[in-house]
């Protein structure tokens, strides 16, 4: 094959240029027709090399390492990208002109790459969903199948609309449960700062004034100093222990077991559950409902749920429900007997099923959820704050406390 360099115009009159691999001048010619592109010279360049070629002149060998990574978008570049390719295809844009304008814009990072493999794959004739499905990593079987649905249906522009409104409620319900989560880990790691703070450089300072003085110190103070003192000649041990207990942690929860016992841990521990619980029940219900709605079969709805659930017990749950229905069952009646979804979320599935709505029972029911997610979130930081203020107070309370009571003792042991 050999590589032409062609330069064409678009609907717009705007001029563009590009390269790409064909066989002829001929076929390189309808590529870029197939861009929805108007072409206006195509110019043969270097030829690709072929095994008779390369046979002839082989270049000295090299040694190379490679460290490059499998390219992944980040679910923010898929909205991002799923939103231009939805804005551009309802423009009037046919997908190859679309796609086209994607890949020459420039970002810096792995979208670009990806971008570009889905559009000359498309040039080739492949269906946007299966260039799509050779990047698991950045689209995931929900997002394939929904595309695949698009392109059977010649609805594209509409599905990726959709797909576009379903990403960024799942998106929302992401920053919701990390907004939620982030201020008591800035406050628990300032209140642990201070304190390893003072053990370090504090402690030791007036534990040297305290043993010249001579005087006998009182229990906190003698605590606290032994404290430091163990913090200083073994604090790397204790740290080394901390990073290998926490690598030892994270590949136990990579087992299924592991996993399994810290997803159940989280809809089991109070205040965790409630936020874990609805956003997943959000998120099954929501899923659903977009899958329904264009057209997806139940059966492969439920297997594309369970795979991007993102709780393991929740998930089983599925698919126990998912073999029942393949016996002729409906699905609110199996979810309904694993105790594991609540009894309000199948019935109002239930209900749904007998007025043949299903899709819109599942909206309302990932509405309510989304709802029950907000709230628990407030309560979640509304209980949390005052928690940890009063921890915060209590461990830097006990080091200035221990310290006045060393100084009141001192004082007064020299007659002050």
């Amino acid at each position: 094959m050999a590589n032409f360099k062609y330069s064409a115009k678009d609907k717009a009159g705007k001029r563009v240029e590009g390269t790409l691999e064909a066989n002829d001048r001929l076929t390189a010619l309808r590529q870029v027709e197939k861009l929805g592109l108007i072409p206006v010279s195509i110019t043969a360049g270097s030829v690709a090399a072929t095994p008779a070629a390369t046979s002839r002149s082989k270049p000295a060998p090299k040694l190379s390492f490679s460290f490059n990574k499998t390219p992944k978008m980040k679910t923010r570049d898929v909205l991002t990208f799923s939103t231009e390719l939805s804005d551009l295809l309802a423009s009037g844009m046919n997908l190859g002109q679309a796609l086209t304008t994607l890949a020459n814009r420039k970002t810096g990072n792995d979208s670009d790459i990806i971008i570009r493999d889905i559009r000359d794959q498309i040039i080739q004739g492949t269906p946007l969903s299966d260039s799509m499905a050779k990047h698991p990593k950045s689209f995931p079987s929900l997002y394939v199948s929904m595309v695949k649905v698009g392109e059977a249906s010649g609805a594209l522009s509409e599905v990726m609309t959709r797909l576009v409104e379903h990403y960024e409620r799942l998106q929302d319900l992401k920053e919701k449960v990390v907004m939620a989560l982030v201020y008591p880990a800035i406050v628990l790691f300032m209140g642990f700062a201070t304190m390893i703070f003072s053990m370090v450089f504090v402690i030791p300072k007036f534990s040297s004034i305290f043993l010249e003085l001579g005087s006998t110190l009182p229990l906190p103070t003698r605590m606290l100093i032994g404290m430091s003192e163990w913090l200083l000649k073994y604090g790397w041990l204790a740290l080394a222990g901390l990073v290998g207990g926490g690598v030892l942690l994270s590949r136990a929860l990579q087992t299924p077991t592991g996993k399994q016992r810290w997803h159940r841990m989280q809809l089991k521990t109070p205040f965790i559950k409630g936020i874990v619980a609805s956003s997943t029940y959000a998120n099954f219900a929501r899923t659903l409902a977009t899958l329904l709605n264009n057209g997806v079969p139940a059966l492969q709805a439920l297997t594309i749920v369970e795979n991007t659930i993102g709780n393991v017990v929740i998930a089983a749950e599925i698919r126990n429900a998912k073999e029942r229905v393949t016996d002729g069952t409906t699905i609110s009646g199996p979810l309904a007997a694993g105790k594991v979804f609540p009894p309000l979320m199948t019935d109002m599935l239930a209900i749904g099923e007998q007025t043949g709505d299903m899709a819109g029972a599942l909206k309302h029911i990932a509405h309510r959820y989304e709802n029950e997610l907000n709230r628990n979130v407030k309560l979640f930081t509304t209980a949390l704050e005052p928690i940890l203020i009063v921890v915060v107070a209590l461990l830097v309370g006990f080091i200035a406390v221990s310290i006045v009571m060393a100084v009141f003792n001192v004082t007064n042991g020299l007659g002050v």
